[in-house]
Parts: structure tokens; C-alpha cells; sequence
């Protein structure tokens, strides 16, 4: 255990404070350094006019990532949650709705005229999902590589039956399992929750409809997701840990082979024995420590998640044909799905999640009104820099769901705020305006993922979303876990 040493961890997101409050129970001196003006990264906050919104993920699976954390800290998860159920509706352009409940006797219902024989082909692609995750998450997702050899080595362990689900896609394992348009498109729709679409997804991430649906399910936070930033900010001020906000670390001093430095936008020089970068894995290597493996040039040329944009309103009234998740898709999905990665021209009417986070969190609105938030999976930054018309994205988009909730919403609305990819690029460093990072292709997952130590400085190391093991909350909890780990190791 290495006592009383200084420890930087550039960026606040779960990942950086999840590491750092694990570092703090092992006797680390640690200080955060924040370009934002606040703590979260993409999990974070707007709060105006009496709403509250929450800027990115709306809720959670894998609880007992959170609850192994929490152990390995001793501590209480400092906040609350409760599961969702039904996980989610999806309402199609011919005003069919379907509530994902994890019963499945109820679910099926819902498939009776449309799906043959529903039931039994749910549980039996349930079953298989089981098996990829039960093959997968203990033996390849929570590992840390350190050579080609060792990855290899980890892969072999995974029964070989499971090699063509990493060279075919999501959707195509899907069209394997049910026969109708319906539940094609509604047992896809998590690949989205990766920041690609199932076209462009493994079908080895199918195993995610085992989380979904048998092994945990989704949990919304009390008070909505920044209650989760906000205790983990507690916990770590409680044991003496520094935040400091609105700096951004722009350049670094090395010794030998070792960072002594880095260097924010004021120039002010700031010394730890350890760096821990919760900024995104590649584009820090690139911005910052200017590595020509990690180029413009470079990283345009690797695969990035969508960018998003995201609509956070206040409305007046009350919506109670709305559920707390609502998805509202249509029936061109294929060809939806190909433009909305790469094409600069958005459909006229996007597919849309929404969020009411008011309706599980009355103290998010003021009584008598909603806050509503809408996220729309669109092109990054590399495909659609320009978004001088999102005025008019937004307008279609809330014209739509005005029409298919029966009620026009915009004369209602007291507020709103959007944010396009570029909001999310200069807010947040998310290169290129890019969701959730790095995709999950083969050749960015496991060994080929960013590293979480740095290839030239050996006191430099990395967590998040675009390194080990990837995105999403539990995720970056595992990132923290495992670069912990490294850190703990260092000589």
C-alpha cells in the first residue's frame, strides 16, 4: 500500500470519483481538478426556475457494481434508488405501445397477435444472453490486460460457440430469435445504450438483455441521478479531499519517464506523485500529452459513438399518459438507423427518448408542472459540424411528440435548454461531441481499448468510458475498480 502519496485526478465524472474515493480509503492524498463548474461530467445537473434536470443518464443496471464499491470502500451507497418496472414503453408512428415489463407473462401479452409462440422464444433468447454474460463478465469485462498474450489467453477461456456473435451484428442475432418488425426493433434498442446502433453493434452485446430483463433490471435514484454525484462529492470532502472547478489541464512538464506537472489554462503548475485522467482516455493522450498515435488525424480515423442532442424542458401541466422512460420510434428503422450515425441531413422527425423526471421526483418541478428531458441519438461532430439548425430539429421533434401524446406541449413550455454535440464537446471534452466516447467495435474493446496506463509515463494512468471495459455507469465503476488496481501495483 502506498501511504501519504499525492494523487491529481483530472475530471469529476462517476468513474474519477468512484477511483478516487477507493484511493482515499487506501491511504492516497487526493485532489480533483475540474474544467466544468461542477462535479458529474456527462452525469450532471442543470438547475433553473425551479426545474431540475438531469443531463445525462437517467438511470442505472448492474446495482451490485454500486453496492461492491461501496463495500470495498466501507461505506453506505450514499444515495437511494428503486427499480423500475416496466423498464421502459416504446411507442410506434402507428401509436402501438408496448410496456418492457420484466414479467414475462406480461410482457408476452403484449405480443400475443404479432409474435408466434413469444413467450417461449423470449426465454429462450433470455437463456442465451444468460450464457454470454455468465461466459464473459467475470473472465474477459472485468480484467485487466497487460499484454496481447493475456487478453488472448482470457478470450480462449469464453466457450468457442460464441465466436460468430462477435462477427455478426446485434440486430442480425436479434432477426435469429423473433420473426416480427415489432420485437426486432424493441429487443434492439439497448445497443443504443452503447452509443451505436444494431447495425454497427456486436451481437455479442446481446448479453445486455440479460442485465435488462433477468439480472438486475434499471433503477431510477431518488431525487434523480446527480444525488449519485452528489454523495460520492460528500463522502470524498469528508475525507479532506480537494475539488477544484473551472480548470483545465492544457499542457504538462514530464521528468524521465514520469509527468511531474500538469498545466491548466492559467498556467498554473500542478505537482502529485500520480495522475489519474477521468478526461476521455484518447483525446487526452492526443490534446494534451500530444502523442501522434493519438492525433486529430488519428482519432477521426477511429470509431466514435454518436453525439447527442438533448432538450431539457419545464412544461405546464401534468402528463399522466407518460411513463418515467418513453421511447417514440418509427417504422423506417434500418434506414433510420444507417443516416442517423453518418448523415449531416437528420431525418425531419429523429427518434426520441423522453424522460420525465419529475414524475418519480416531485421536488424536480414546481407543483403544477413537468420537467421533461429528450435525448436524440444524431451524427457527432465528425459527420455534422454544423448545427445552426437545430432550432428547427427541436421544433420537429416536439411538434411529434405533441402530436402523439394528443396535447400541444409548446405553448406550455416556461423553459428550455438544448445542448447539440458541440454543448457536450465544449462543456465536457467529449471529442467530437461524441456520447459515450469509443464504440465497442472489436478492435477498440478488451486489450485494443485505450489502455488504462499510460504507454510513456509510468505514474500517468486513465479510467472512464473510453477505456477499460467501456461505457456506461457500471462500467466506469469497473474502470475505477480496475485502474485502482494498476495503481495499487505501481513500483
Amino acid at each position: 500500500m502506498k501511504k501519504n502519496k499525492k494523487l491529481i485526478i483530472v475530471g469529476t465524472g462517476i468513474g474519477g470519483l468512484t477511483a478516487g474515493l477507493r484511493l482515499v480509503k487506501k491511504g492516497y492524498d487526493v485532489e480533483f481538478i475540474e474544467k466544468y463548474f461542477q462535479a458529474g461530467g456527462r452525469t450532471n445537473q442543470i438547475k433553473k426556475d425551479g426545474f431540475v434536470f438531469d443531463t445525462g443518464p437517467s438511470f442505472f443496471s448492474m446495482s451490485y457494481v454500486f453496492k461492491d464499491f461501496a463495500k470495498d470502500c466501507g461505506i453506505n451507497l450514499p444515495f437511494s434508488y428503486e427499480e423500475l418496472d416496466p423498464l421502459f414503453n416504446i411507442n410506434f408512428d402507428n401509436k402501438k405501445v408496448f410496456n418492457l415489463y420484466k414479467d414475462i407473462k406480461r410482457l408476452s401479452e403484449q405480443f400475443e397477435n404479432i409474435e408466434p409462440n413469444f413467450e417461449k422464444k423470449f426465454i429462450n433468447y433470455l437463456k442465451k444472453s444468460e450464457n454470454i454474460f455468465n461466459e464473459t463478465f467475470n473472465t474477459v469485462i472485468q480484467k485487466n490486460y497487460n499484454s496481447l498474450f493475456d487478453y488472448i489467453f482470457a478470450l480462449i477461456k469464453v466457450n468457442p460457440k460464441y465466436l460468430p456473435y462477435i462477427f455478426r451484428n446485434f440486430y442480425d442475432e436479434i432477426k435469429r430469435n423473433f420473426s416480427s418488425e415489432e420485437a426486432r426493433i424493441i429487443f434492439s434498442l439497448i445497443s443504443f445504450f452503447l452509443g451505436k446502433t444494431p447495425f454497427d453493434t456486436m451481437a455479442i452485446y446481446t448479453l445486455l438483455s440479460y442485465v435488462e430483463f433477468k439480472n438486475d433490471g434499471y433503477y431510477f435514484v431518488k431525487g434523480g441521478m446527480y444525488k449519485v454525484i452528489e454523495g460520492l462529492v460528500k463522502e470524498l470532502e469528508r475525507n479532506n479531499v480537494i475539488f477544484n472547478y473551472n480548470t483545465e489541464i492544457i499542457d504538462f512538464i514530464k521528468e524521465g519517464n514520469k509527468v511531474k506537472f500538469l498545466i491548466d489554462q492559467k498556467g498554473k503548475k500542478w505537482f502529485a506523485d500520480i495522475f489519474l485522467i477521468n478526461s476521455d482516455a484518447a483525446y487526452f493522450r492526443g490534446k494534451v500529452f500530444k502523442k501522434k498515435k493519438y492525433s486529430n488525424e488519428k482519432l477521426n480515423k477511429m470509431d466514435w459513438t454518436t453525439g447527442y442532442l438533448t432538450i431539457y424542458l419545464g412544461v405546464k401541466g401534468n402528463f399522466d399518459n407518460l411513463y418515467y422512460h418513453n421511447y417514440y420510434l418509427g417504422y423506417n428503422f434500418k434506414d433510420y438507423s444507417q443516416k442517423i450515425t453518418k448523415d449531416k441531413n437528420l431525418p425531419q422527425i429523429p427518434y426520441y427518448y423522453v424522460n420525465v423526471l419529475s414524475k418519480k421526483n416531485k421536488e424536480c418541478s414546481p407543483l403544477g408542472y413537468e420537467a421533461l428531458f429528450f435525448i436524440c441519438p444524431v451524427p457527432n461532430l465528425i459527420y455534422k459540424s454544423d448545427w445552426s439548425d437545430k432550432d428547427l430539429i427541436v421544433s420537429n421533434i416536439l411538434d411529434d411528440f405533441s402530436k402523439k401524446i394528443g396535447k400541444d406541449i409548446k405553448k406550455d413550455i416556461v423553459l428550455k435548454i438544448v445542448y447539440t454535440p458541440e454543448d457536450w464537446q465544449n462543456n465536457f471534452n467529449l471529442y467530437k461531441g461524441s456520447g459515450l466516447g469509443l464504440s465497442h467495435n472489436f478492435n477498440q474493446i478488451g486489450y485494443f481499448r485505450p489502455k488504462n496506463f499510460d504507454e510513456d509515463f509510468k505514474n500517468v494512468f486513465y479510467v472512464g468510458s473510453s477505456t477499460l471495459p467501456g461505457a456506461g455507469m457500471p462500467m466506469v465503476v469497473i474502470s475505477s475498480k480496475l485502474v485502482v488496481e494498476r495503481i495499487l501495483n505501481l513500483s
